[in-house]
């Protein structure tokens, strides 16, 4: 019998940070977030989320922010 049992991306979900300043440029309303969770699954059908990563992103001075360089300001938009 075989088995297909691995790991793939879920969808990404995107969200602009409103009235959230960029730490770098500081312009306001530049940010945007996007999420994605990470599913392990068998036969292509998810069974469990693995993790959860997280992104932002300024449109103004196009610096990237990684889950660990979030602002205090910035978990509490999303």
């Amino acid at each position: 019998m075989i088995l297909f049992f691995g790991t793939r991306p879920g969808k990404k979900k995107s969200k602009i940070l409103v009235g959230v300043n960029c730490p770098h440029c500081g312009q306001t309303g530049t940010l945007t977030a996007v999420s994605q969770i990470n599913y392990a699954h068998l036969f292509w059908i998810p069974i469990f989320k693995l993790g959860n990563t997280k992104f932002a992103s300024c449109s103004h001075c196009k610096k990237g922010f990684y889950k660990e360089e979030f602002t205090p300001e910035m978990e509490s938009a999303l």
